[in-house]
């Protein structure tokens, strides 16, 4: 497989300029979805924004981030499937920023309904929902919607172009397309002449594609199947270039110091000994915080740290305590949604015992392992940023109103992530990035953060609270009454890129209303907090939180009802929805789970449905001389369809190990209106020698397929919880846990 320096060696540039000798495919040639962000120049051809045959080869343009989700590989793998090329042949790239690359599944998770209850009418109807997303040029890679998305678009992509190939060889020999074969990125005919795709390309851009069937899903030979992940070489070998890595040539290095106190006003600052350092090239007012040109990025934190700066006040209570009391206050108010209201909960069931609990989650930082940082070049009448992003339109736009520039002045070129975890959905990095190259015209400048300023300066998975109220009786679950408090991650989010938003927050609730579970009176509200705390999408949005709320509350009515937890929720959950059950199931299977543990082990399941994937997990903790380790765990996961069941397996467990780490010790914490958390000693992770042993099942029941990126987060949560009440019988009703237990770190 050729490396991507070698393929950008070519002459060609995405999105301006030409693709020599090439010629593309697929379904958007026949749908016309968007306009073509390729522009050949003359005696090229380009007609579909996603694949491109040439004389080297086969090139996918993909429209989704490569985070460590294996996004790009699977894409791959759906291309090769119908055009019957080899995986190993391929060549991947980022697409440009082009409305053509717009997620035709994240609109559709909009819907009001539970999902995993869908009827196929609802199914397609969110599918047609998609296109809206063309309309708003949502290329975005979120919502564990990159597989949904890409599914069947690049499978026709690749049938399409395999068929027009076939088309040109045809005319070529003087035979009739049905005759002939694909194999190998050839075209082979009935007498054996072989014709490789790369002789065909030409002549076939000039053909109208012809009307495709889409092979069976008996007939594949890639998909289903684990293959090697096409950046694997560059990331095992160190080239693999991240947003970090960019050096354009005469590249100049800044950092940046925004107010501390989230989203106050800078009052004045003194830069004078800053200007003094050498190396200091530039100072940079950016309204709300400065940033420091120099030579090189270590220079550019140290300086911008010496510059003194009077800070205005936080819009927000200074304390998180202060916090706490405007989101409990909520309950006070009018609810924003009733998403799920079965039954009557008003009237508690004669005989039945009641069950009351509350609970508080803390904010939380993202952390992803790469700061936040963007390179950007600012010409006057052009701006090209690199960055690891999320959204290369929404970028695109925002960084053209800072620049005053036409959006198509603005070219996006997006790099690996070094994660995401929907940080990186946001835009303000490049929007600061912009502001410092405009002060350096006609240089590139990469401005990168200090870890303590991205751990300070992000948009928070909001803090929340629950209050719970259940009943149980003849050891059944018979209501279920979920209230449900914290600021609107939607509601910020859609503010920041100008769309306005109102009416029923399904994110606020999401975890709790849908859960798959046939309680007679079962009813969740959701209060949303105002509050200026910056906030946004963090890994499984909602479920982050109420999949602990809704699963840890459920373990309490099992108690309460004197049932073993895993067998009470199966009950309830047999009648509901068979493939979550099945992941119940499973885990029960594989862990072992009898409802007892010995002395010094605890056991706890937990389980939650979120973008469409019921996943259930148990977690095994010891006690080792006072110390508490998490031990092993137990993950099933109901996909409907796994295109690689290595890679889901792989995310299963990547989003486990985030939810662990969040629920052991991840909180942001505010005093003063400044956020006391600096760096990863003051928000620590699961290390290698405090991970897990994990065993994971992929099923694939599901009537319609699921995500894989987020899943595994919310269930991890509750389950650790619950192990940590079998072993101690303390239960945890807020987060982090190590405030409470003496865990292993």
């Amino acid at each position: 497989m050729a490396s991507i320096g070698k393929i950008l060696r070519r002459t060609f540039l995405i999105g301006s300029a030409a693709i020599v000798g090439g010629v593309a495919f697929g379904v958007y040639y026949v749908n016309r979805p968007a306009p073509n962000p390729l522009k050949p120049q003359e005696g090229e051809t380009a007609l579909n924004p996603f694949v491109l045959i040439d004389q080297e080869g086969v090139t996918l343009f993909a429209p989704r981030a490569e985070m460590g989700q294996g996004v790009m590989t699977t894409w791959a793998a759906l291309i090769a499937e119908e055009l019957d090329v080899e995986l190993d042949d391929i060549r991947v790239l980022h697409g440009p920023a082009a409305a053509a690359y717009y997620n035709s599944a994240m609109l559709g998770e909009a819907l009001p309904n539970k999902g995993y209850d869908i009827s196929d009418f609802q199914h397609n109807l969110a599918e047609a929902l998609g296109v809206l997303g063309k309309v708003l040029s949502l290329q975005v890679t979120g919502g564990s919607t990159s597989m949904k998305d890409g599914f069947e678009r690049m499978r026709e992509a690749g049938a399409t172009a395999r068929e027009t190939l076939k088309q040109a060889a045809a005319d070529q020999l003087g035979v009739d397309r049905g005759l002939l074969k694909t194999a190998k990125g050839a075209v082979i005919a009935p007498d054996g002449t072989t014709i490789p795709y790369t002789e065909l390309a030409v002549a076939a851009g000039q053909i109208d594609p012809p009307h495709v069937e889409l092979r069976d899903p008996s007939e594949w030979r890639i998909l289903g199947k684990h293959h090697p992940r096409v950046d694997m070489v560059e990331k095992s070998t160190g080239t693999a270039e991240y947003a970090i890595d960019v050096r354009p040539e005469g590249l100049k290095f800044a950092s940046v110091r925004i107010n501390p106190k989230l989203g106050g006003e800078m009052n004045s600052f003194d830069a004078s000994a800053a200007e003094s350092m050498p190396g200091v090239e530039k100072i940079v007012d950016l309204g709300n915080g400065v940033a420091v040109i120099a030579s090189n990025t270590w220079l550019a934190m140290q300086a911008v740290e010496a510059i003194e700066v009077d800070w205005g006040e936080a819009p927000y209570p200074p304390e998180t305590d202060a916090l706490f009391d405007v989101i409990a206050a909520s309950f006070d108010g009018k609810a924003n949604s009733a998403m799920r209201d079965d039954g009557d909960v008003s009237v508690m069931p004669e005989g039945a015992t009641e069950i009351t609990a509350a609970y508080k989650l803390p904010y939380l930082a993202h952390a992803t392992m790469e700061p936040m940082n963007a390179t950007a070049l600012f010409t006057g009448k052009t701006l090209d940023i690199w960055a690891g992003n999320q959204a290369p339109t929404i970028i695109q736009s925002k960084a053209a109103e800072v620049a005053n520039l036409d959006t198509e002045a603005v070219n996006v070129h997006t790099t690996y992530l070094g994660g995401g975890f929907g940080r990186k959905g946001e835009f303000d990095y490049t929007q600061i990035a912009t502001k410092v190259a405009m002060a350096m015209p006609n240089v590139p400048v990469q401005t990168t953060w200090s870890r303590e300023e991205d751990m300070r300066h992000d948009f928070y998975r909001p803090g929340a609270m629950a209050r719970m109220r259940g009943a149980v009786k003849d050891g059944k679950a018979v209501l279920y009454d979920g209230q449900i408090a914290a600021q609107s991650a939607v509601y910020q989010a859609m503010g920041r890129i100008g769309v306005p938003s109102g009416g029923p927050d399904k994110v606020l609730v999401e975890g709790a209303f849908n859960q798959p579970y046939a309680i007679p009176n079962y009813r969740v509200r959701g209060y949303v907090t105002d509050l200026q705390v910056p906030v946004g999408f963090w890994r499984s949005v909602g479920n982050s939180f109420n999949g602990f709320f809704h699963d840890t509350f459920l373990d309490e009515m099992a108690h309460a009802a004197g049932r073993d937890p895993l067998e009470f929720r199966l009950e309830l959950m047999k009648s509901e929805h068979a493939p979550s059950a099945g992941c119940l199931e499973a885990v029960r299977e594989m862990s072992g789970w009898s409802g007892e543990t010995p002395d010094g082990v605890g056991r706890g399941v937990g389980f939650c449905y979120s973008f469409g994937t019921p996943v259930a997990q148990v977690i095994e903790v010891v006690d080792e001389d006072g110390t508490i380790r998490i031990n092993k765990a137990w993950i099933a996961c109901d996909m409907g369809l796994a295109l690689d069941p290595n890679t889901v397996e792989a995310q299963m467990v990547g989003g486990m190990i985030y939810g662990l780490s969040a629920a052991a010790y991840g909180e942001i914490t505010f005093a003063e209106g400044e956020v006391e958390q600096y760096n990863f000693p003051d928000y620590d992770a699961i290390r290698m020698h405090t991970a897990p042993v994990t065993e994971v099942r992929v099923l694939e029941t599901n009537r319609h397929m699921g995500g894989a990126g987020e899943p595994g987060t919310p269930p991890a949560m509750p389950a650790l919880g619950n192990a940590l009440f079998d072993l101690t019988g303390q239960r945890a009703r807020t987060l982090p846990l190590s405030h409470s237990f003496d865990l292993l770190i």
